[in-house]
């Protein structure tokens, strides 16, 4: 039985990532709104639009103000870079969100962290050999996605490492990559062309 199920997950994630519902609008077919949201994305990250911010642009106000808050939160938040990549790895393994995981493994890597540990979140297993700070922001994640609360233990030990900024900064991790990866999971966005999916669904 157990093995019927396991079939029928991997059939519903397959097909789940061979449909794109919200797939790049033709430029003859942008509203003024959404042609003035490409240009301000542009400006804001010198490139054009791309993954999570295809199927934003449905919205196009909320794309740009997305934009902006990804802009802080990936490049100039106030946590060591390898801190932050782990916190977002985190996230993407929660929702199996293959297109930031493809991204951000690979900046994680860049950043310093460890091939084991980063299959150790891929696996959904606690990773061995983790610095104090990297297991206060394990903690403090965990707790947060699974009791939308911290206890004051938590709390104390983030803030006495990070400082406030940081411990916020770290929210805003969490719930920035939570949207991006609803977003992205509600599109089927896929992954670029010549890549294959890298998590495996959890077991239900």
């Amino acid at each position: 039985m157990k093995s019927v199920v396991l079939a029928l997950m991997l059939l519903i994630a397959a097909s789940a990532f061979a449909q794109d519902r919200l797939p790049p609008i033709p430029a003859d077919k942008l509203t003024d709104a959404q042609k003035k949201a490409y240009g301000e994305f542009k400006e804001e990250r010198k490139q054009d639009v791309f993954g999570p911010f295809v199927p934003l642009s449905r919205s196009p106000q909320l794309m740009i103000n997305a934009a902006k808050m990804g802009t802080y939160l990936r490049f100039g938040n106030s946590l060591p870079r390898d801190v932050s990549e782990f916190a977002i790895l985190l996230v993407s393994r929660r929702f199996t969100q293959q297109y930031e995981w493809y991204v951000h493994a690979a900046d994680g890597k860049t950043a310093g962290l460890s091939e084991a540990m980063i299959q150790a979140v891929a696996d959904g297993r606690r990773p061995e050999g983790m610095n104090e700070g990297m297991e206060i922001v394990y903690d403090f994640s965990n707790e947060l996605n699974d009791f939308h609360s911290v206890t004051d233990r938590t709390y104390q030990r983030m803030v006495a490492k990070y400082g406030e900024q940081g411990m916020m900064d770290l929210v805003g991790l969490n719930g920035y990559y939570s949207l991006i990866s609803m977003v992205l999971n509600v599109g089927r966005t896929p992954l670029p062309p010549g890549n294959q999916p890298a998590l495996k669904p959890f077991p239900k």
